[in-house]
């Protein structure tokens, strides 16, 4: 049976927030699997995560949602090669504001080439028990993320004396019930060797074992998460497993060690069973 999730469930999982979800209902654009006719409840399936995906994709590309409309009706779903061309002619002529949109349509026409040739992996694994520093915060976006860590949380462990033994593990959770573009919940945790008291800024704990994570590995920044977490939601729904908790996103490589955005590398691990 296909696994039915409320509109909250939903939009963290796909980090989408729910006032998004309900004014593409509005357009008909992604139109929930099934609305309770006495609660009025909205319940959408995993089977719907690739049309979101590709709607924000889409978006990004700085395609109108009108002209999105249009795409889907002609029963296609992405931009032919003179759209793409013409967008990318936008983004010279306006390099400033919209660099990081031409950059994404770059993108996308390097995956048109070589998609072909693309493998992707997954792996089933169990995550130990790890006594980590703990530091929970509600951010303005994910750009204030690198140097919350770097700037606040990196320094403190640092005049507390933690150790941090191999393998190193940080990562981070949402703690929001829905997913949010600003004002999010954010808690980031590194495993260090030993318990110290806790202070305004760091608090230790040991976080609980994940007997069984699907992991997956994100190449790219931090803002198209929401690709990544489409696949993993599809091999999900392929392997017929079951989320069990809130995906965990363990950071490998990133700004402090790589200038280039398409080298950072982040584990998704979702707890599965």
């Amino acid at each position: 049976m296909n696994k039915k999730y409320k509109i909250g469930e939903f939009s963290k999982l796909c980090r989408v927030t729910v006032k998004t979800l309900r004014h593409y209902e509005e357009l008909g654009l992604l139109t929930p699997a099934e609305v309770d006719e006495w609660t009025g409840y909205r319940y959408y399936t995993l089977d719907q995560t690739q049309k979101l995906n590709r709607i924000l994709h889409l978006k990004r590309l700085g395609l109108s949602l009108e002209e999105i409309c249009d795409i889907f009706e002609r029963g296609e779903d992405r931009p032919n090669l003179e759209t793409i061309r013409q967008k990318m002619a936008v983004c010279i002529n306006e390099l400033t504001r919209l660099q990081q949109q031409l950059n994404e349509l770059q993108s996308l026409e390097e995956f048109s080439e070589n998609r072909m040739n693309m493998k992707q992996t997954f792996e089933i694994k169990s995550i130990a028990s790890r006594i980590v520093a703990s530091h929970r915060q509600v951010i303005k976006t994910y750009n204030d993320f690198g140097e919350l860590c770097v700037g606040v949380i990196g320094p403190e462990m640092m005049r507390l004396g933690c150790t941090c033994p191999e393998p190193q593990y940080c990562y981070s959770i949402e703690h929001d019930k829905e997913h949010k573009d600003t004002n999010i919940d954010v808690e980031y945790c590194e495993a260090v060797g030993e318990m110290h008291e806790d202070t305004d800024i760091v608090k230790f704990y040991e976080a609980p074992a994940i007997p069984k994570a699907l992991c997956y590995g994100h190449y790219g920044p931090y803002t198209t998460f929401s690709e990544s977490m489409t696949k993993v939601l599809a091999y999900i729904q392929e392997q017929g497993l079951q989320i069990v908790g809130y995906p965990r996103f363990s950071y490998i490589d990133g700004p402090w060690n790589k200038e280039n955005e398409s080298e950072w590398l982040t584990e998704i691990q979702v707890p599965v069973q």
